[in-house]
């Protein structure tokens, strides 16, 4: 869970008129994601929706941009990172930094690593799938499908307002710090192996607040919405989450480095990239402990692990509609027209009093420059990523960087390479030479 974005404030910054502006927003948001747990998963409706607008075409594809934007990442506040882009003009993979800090070991193209919040867009699907088989319905109350678990003075929660984030749910952030403490790379460190159940963490993160607002009247981005999304899946169906995962996307479509761990499973398999945070330690001195392991209690929310092969062909194909029919693929690319509640990730307008909803029932949005893109930001502690793609897949990218602080100080980088990716510019200064492969 990305603790960071469920209520953050607006940042004055966003107010000002930028070319990067939105492209700003979505790092600055994914960054900070990262100190949910000290890190955990997110740095976003009785009311007509927009649907998907028409984008322009993309750039030629550029590689030397795209490695120049992973070459310019601090080396000491990032150890390694690895994109993959692809689409109509073919497919570049390059990386940068070291994957293992003791061994010296490059990072691996093909590495596995954390998802954080994009785990979100598995969750949403399946829930979308149930919808289609009838079910269940997005209009069905959570409190029918799960008595007791919200209190009485909550009005009816929908469940396509949970995958919205239009719940209106409340975060405790107090009574959060047992999942993530003083919110520092110490903590985390200490406590990386410690996990929870999920009905806790939710009664435990809702605590005794009153609603935000009314259920569908606004968007705020809110990972407790999956947590509780996922508990219907597990209702519905009578089988685990990671069963349905499995069974209903990553198996049908061959992701098999794609996976929903066990919440106590700390494990992260198959080459990788190694996670760290620095830390200081009594003497003063500092080291970077290595947090590739840790516990996965984020679960639904953004506990799940893969590559990026595995996300580019799980957007593609959730993008041409294999997954889901048309009616719930409608849902995928329509935007509730509320509006947005202290939300970075969705502060794409230079007035925030403008600011609108930019999450659908499982996508975020994010428009620049005559561009759309559609695909999630997720972040846990030593792994900052996302995955996005015009809505016609003529371009796709997906990207895993590893920072060793939870300052989100490698936002503006990230920034970088999703411009470079979208809207290439001669504006990124060149540094070391290309390890990018055509």
């Amino acid at each position: 869970m990305e603790r960071p974005d469920v209520n953050p404030p607006v940042n004055p910054s966003l107010r000002r008129p930028s070319r990067r502006t939105s492209w700003r927003a979505l790092a600055t948001a994914t960054a900070l994601l990262a100190v949910v747990s000290a890190g955990a998963a997110a740095p976003a409706m009785a009311a007509p929706a927009v649907t998907s607008a028409h984008h322009a075409p993309v750039p030629p594809l550029d590689g030397k941009a795209l490695q120049r934007a992973l070459d310019e990442l601090p080396k000491h506040e990032v150890s390694g990172a690895l994109a993959r882009v692809s689409g109509r003009d073919g497919r570049w993979t390059g990386t940068s930094g070291v994957g293992d800090l003791r061994t010296g070991k490059p990072v691996p193209s093909n590495g596995s690593f954390r998802i954080g919040s994009a785990s979100k867009v598995f969750a949403s699907t399946v829930v979308l799938q149930l919808a289609a088989e009838h079910r269940l319905s997005v209009d069905d109350s959570i409190q029918d499908h799960l008595p007791g678990l919200l209190p009485d003075r909550f009005d009816k929660v929908t469940i396509g307002q949970l995958l919205n984030h239009t719940s209106g749910l409340p975060i405790d952030a107090d009574a959060g710090k047992e999942f993530w403490g003083d919110g520092t790379s110490r903590w985390f460190v200490d406590h990386r192996f410690d996990s929870w159940p999920i009905e806790h963490i939710v009664k435990t993160l809702v605590g005794d607040n009153a609603p935000m607002y009314t259920p569908g009247s606004a968007q705020t981005y809110n990972g407790v919405n999956t947590f509780i999304a996922g508990l219907v899946v597990e209702k519905v169906t009578g089988h685990s989450f990671a069963d349905e995962v499995r069974s209903r996307i990553t198996r049908p479509l061959g992701l098999s480095r794609t996976y929903v761990p066990k919440i106590g499973d700390a494990r992260l398999p198959g080459p990788h990239s190694h996670g760290y945070l620095t830390v200081t330690g009594a003497d003063g001195g500092s080291r970077r402990a290595d947090i590739s392991e840790q516990a996965a209690w984020p679960w639904a929310e953004g506990g799940m692990i893969s590559t990026a092969a595995d996300l580019d062909r799980f957007m593609t194909a959730l993008f041409r509609g294999r997954l889901l029919p048309p009616a719930q693929q409608k849902l995928l690319f329509t935007v509730p027209d509320v509006p947005n509640v202290e939300n970075k990730n969705c502060a794409q307008n230079p007035d925030p009093e403008q600011n609108r909803a930019c999450y659908s029932m499982g996508l975020m949005r994010v428009r620049q420059d005559g561009q759309e893109m559609w695909g999630k930001t997720g972040s846990r502690p030593g792994y900052t990523s996302g995955m996005f793609a015009t809505r016609d897949l003529s371009r796709r990218l997906v990207y895993s960087v590893n920072p060793t602080t939870l300052t989100g100080a490698e936002s503006p980088y990230v920034t970088r390479l999703v411009l470079a990716a979208f809207l290439p510019t001669d504006q990124t200064r060149p540094q070391t030479r290309s390890n990018g492969s055509a």
